[in-house]
């Protein structure tokens, strides 16, 4: 099976509507990715920007999987980590190592970012085991508490 990973540009806006549509579907979340979608100038700005990293899996010309991470420039030294926001394979694509090719497709743009890490955080419920298996295995754990701040008076994500 030959999958293609792209990492997107201001011109794959059409992809990266579908890796939205993606992301909700594997996270079985579709209004969150799909009710309100971003415009195409909003995604081009995104995409073109330098802390912002979209990839997308590609089988046939489909989206299959993708994530969409962010590069956060620190301030203690020069230098930089990479954080994995949303990471997916839709399910009939999954078990095939898509995700593992998409990390280290990752791993090469922060090598060449002069990233020192990447992190991602994961839930600790039973529908995430795979992916704690798998960034287990290509990772160092960290037991961490999150928490979400609202602003504005708005509720924080729930």
């Amino acid at each position: 099976m030959f999958i293609d990973i792209r990492h997107l540009t201001p011109n794959d806006v059409p992809l990266m509507n579908a890796l939205l549509r993606t992301f909700g579907e594997a996270f079985n979340d579709g209004d969150t990715y799909t009710a309100n979608p971003p415009s195409e100038a909003y995604l081009r700005r995104l995409i073109g920007c330098d802390s912002f990293i979209a990839l997308a899996a590609l089988k046939s010309g489909h989206v299959v999987g993708g994530i969409a991470a962010y590069e956060l420039k620190k301030f203690e030294q020069e230098r930089s980590e990479i954080y994995i926001y949303d990471l997916a394979v839709v399910r009939e694509h999954r078990r095939k190592g898509i995700a593992t090719a998409l990390i280290e497709k990752l791993k090469k743009i922060a090598v060449r970012r002069k990233a020192w890490v990447i992190f991602v955080q994961a839930d600790t419920g039973v529908e995430d085991e795979p992916a704690i298996a798998l960034y287990t295995k290509l990772g160092r754990r960290e037991d961490i508490l999150h928490f979400d701040i609202p602003v504005s008076g708005r509720p924080g994500p729930g």
